[in-house]
């Protein structure tokens, strides 16, 4: 099953962390086969947020909401469940000093392509 390990944190303490102790666990994750994709984030002061309200187009600067912790970052992980899905997010090195965010990916595509499939096999 596919998760999605979003990494939150306060960018001061976040820029303190040495980058190399988050690329070596990027480059463990990897090699067991755990990691489908990770990247870090720009801090959130160059985020700009994108809306559409009514077919206008509405385009700010920063990020979504006012917080004290930003997104830093991500894993895409392959993990047999949830509670090996909670154990690799907790080495994760930021999670020392913030928060990761464990999600489930919902196959959207999959479950589409299943309807398509039965609507043309005259399944409902």
């Amino acid at each position: 099953m596919k998760y999605l390990c979003l990494v939150y944190g306060e960018e001061q303490k976040l820029a303190n962390m040495p980058d190399a102790h988050c690329v070596a666990f990027d480059e463990e994750v990897r090699k067991s086969g755990h990691c489908i994709a990770s990247e870090a984030l720009q801090p959130a002061s160059t985020a700009t947020t994108v809306r559409v309200r009514n077919g206008k187009l509405s385009v700010t600067d920063g990020p979504f909401a006012e917080t004290k912790e930003f997104l830093a970052g991500f894993y895409m992980i392959e993990a047999r469940d949830l509670n090996e899905a909670i154990q690799l997010a907790a080495r994760i090195p930021p999670a020392a000093v913030g928060s990761i965010e464990v999600r489930p990916i919902r196959p959207i595509r999959e479950t589409v392509r299943a309807q398509q499939l039965g609507e043309a096999h005259g399944v409902r």
